[in-house]
């Protein structure tokens, strides 16, 4: 029996890597940049090369992910042998090629020469741990842990036990891997495979039939997948929707195997066992996992936070949604030119919520920039400037909060134009509840033409800069925010001029 009282520690200091490839470098990177040393041992020429690449990619994406300070990073030393890699480190991981005898060797030389009770996790995509315990002296440590690529930004590591491998074994690699950033699943039993990699199985046999069957192109599969359930299941998972077991039940009556859709035919009997046992299941779900909202505005929330994600990427859906805005601001109701200020209508989204439950303070600087940009395509309505020649910049942003903005919340902002020249454009934005009379909160902006060429700032021109003086003399009739001008004035020199 394992002495619990060694392993109090959930993150290691040391592990040693056996196999330092695409999985091996995925998680060198993991381990160094949440700041545990990593022991390599990889006989192949280009190994070290490979992971400082990998490594280099991880520290750009970290970097993106989180803006929390990440620990002093873990250093990177080259083993000569296995036993060298593994000597002295608190967890083992193997991650070599996906050949049984050679995992089986390696894990037997790293039982070998690892100190009694330090765990050895294997990789595999698919061998079952009580295959690769085979020819381990110390097989109660083996365990499977299996990660996706890349394994630095994907959370999911598969733990699946064998025959001999020890409960507490598991309970301790999760606890690692929970502190590395990581979502460990026990599998239950041993299964070929295990899970994830079952299920992306099948959808690739169908996948590789409908190739074959000419009846869709590997482009045009990518695109049923990612434009469309993929984003739902990555959002909120396969069954979250069908709401505990009363639905789940439905939907299997309802659908399950109803059409010969799939060449995959094989299926489990559906009887009235096996429909109370997913039913079961599924009231498991709905709560251990209770929803703050209802399941749909959940799927919707969690939806569009990954298509905004996606949107400033450029790519993919993403793509689809900025074309569609870009559609919907090319022909987008302006008001007239003698209505007064400029109106913009937006919704506060939940992921412009901080910890305090209400709007962040980024939110309002948003929706200045949202209400600049109205301005923007209000001055070129009737104008256009087919040279692209510059673009206005914001220089100078002073907020006054006045009440709390929460998510859900329909907002208008009413923009003035306070003045402008051949240069200077100067705002004033007036945030308020839709219908309400008071405002959440005010901005004020001063934004610098700037060329587009030389990038420096210069001079509006054309039918653009008639468009905009008119709109400044037509908002000089309005009456002047008393809170206007305490920080910002035209006369004001700018740096950048």
């Amino acid at each position: 029996m394992l002495d619990k009282s060694k392993f109090t520690e959930k993150r290691p200091r040391e592990v040693g890597l056996l196999g330092g490839g695409v999985i091996g470098g995925g998680w060198a990177a993991r381990f160094i940049l949440n700041g545990i040393d990593v022991r390599l041992y990889d006989p192949a020429p280009n190994a070290v090369e490979h992971v400082q690449n990998v490594l280099t990619n991880a520290r750009r994406a970290y970097g993106q992910l989180t803006l929390v300070p990440l620990p002093p990073e873990g250093s990177l030393t080259i083993a000569d042998s296995v036993a060298d890699a593994v000597q002295s480190v608190d967890l083992v991981q193997e991650s070599a090629p996906e050949r049984l005898e050679l995992k089986q060797s390696l894990l037997a030389d790293a039982s070998r020469a690892a100190a009694p009770g330090t765990l050895i996790c294997s990789s595999t995509s698919g061998f079952r741990p009580s295959l690769l315990q085979a020819k381990m002296e110390r097989p109660e440590c083996l365990l499977v842990a299996h990660p996706f690529q890349p394994v630095y930004l994907l959370p999911l590591v598969e733990l699946c036990a064998g025959e001999q491998t020890v409960p507490e074994a598991l309970e301790r690699a999760a606890a690692i891997y929970r502190a590395i950033g990581m979502h460990p699943l026990v599998v239950r039993k041993e299964v070929d495979g295990f899970i994830a990699n079952r299920l992306q199985d099948a959808v690739s046999r169908e996948a590789l039939w409908l190739v074959h069957d000419d009846l869709a192109t590997l482009e045009e599969i990518d695109d049923a997948v990612r434009y469309s359930w993929a984003l739902r299941r990555a959002a909120i998972g396969s069954y979250r929707m069908a709401n505990g077991g009363a639905g789940m039940r439905q939907s299997i009556e309802q659908w399950a195997f109803k059409w010969p859709w799939s060449r995959l035919t094989d299926k489990p009997e559906i009887d009235s066992t096996f429909l109370d046992k997913v039913a079961t299941q599924a009231d498991a779900l709905a709560t251990a996992d209770p929803l703050p909202v209802s399941t749909e505005h959940k799927r919707d929330d969690l939806l569009v936070a990954l298509l905004h994600g996606l949107r400033s990427q450029g790519y993919g859906p993403g793509e689809t949604l900025a074309r569609w805005e870009q559609g919907l601001r090319a022909r987008a109701h302006l008001p007239a030119q003698d209505s007064g200020p400029l109106r913009t209508l937006r919704e506060i989204p939940s992921n412009w919520i901080d910890g305090n439950g209400h709007a962040a303070e980024s939110t309002y600087l948003q929706l200045c920039s949202d209400a600049t940009s109205t301005v923007g395509r209000y001055i070129r309505e009737s104008g256009t400037d087919p040279e692209n020649r510059g673009t206005y910049y914001t220089v100078e942003t002073h907020l006054s909060h006045m009440d709390e903005l929460h998510a859900g919340d329909r907002v208008e902002i009413f923009t003035q134009v306070l003045g402008a020249d051949d240069k200077r454009l100067h705002l004033f934005h007036v945030i308020k509840r839709e219908g309400c009379d008071k405002p959440a909160a005010m901005g004020e902006q001063m934004l610098i033409h700037v060329d587009a060429k030389s990038r420096r700032s210069a001079p509006v021109q054309g039918p653009l800069r008639e468009r905009m003086l008119e709109l400044a003399r037509l908002h000089a009739k309005l009456p002047r925010p008393e809170q206007a001008g305490a920080s910002i004035r035209m006369s004001r020199t700018r740096a950048c001029e």
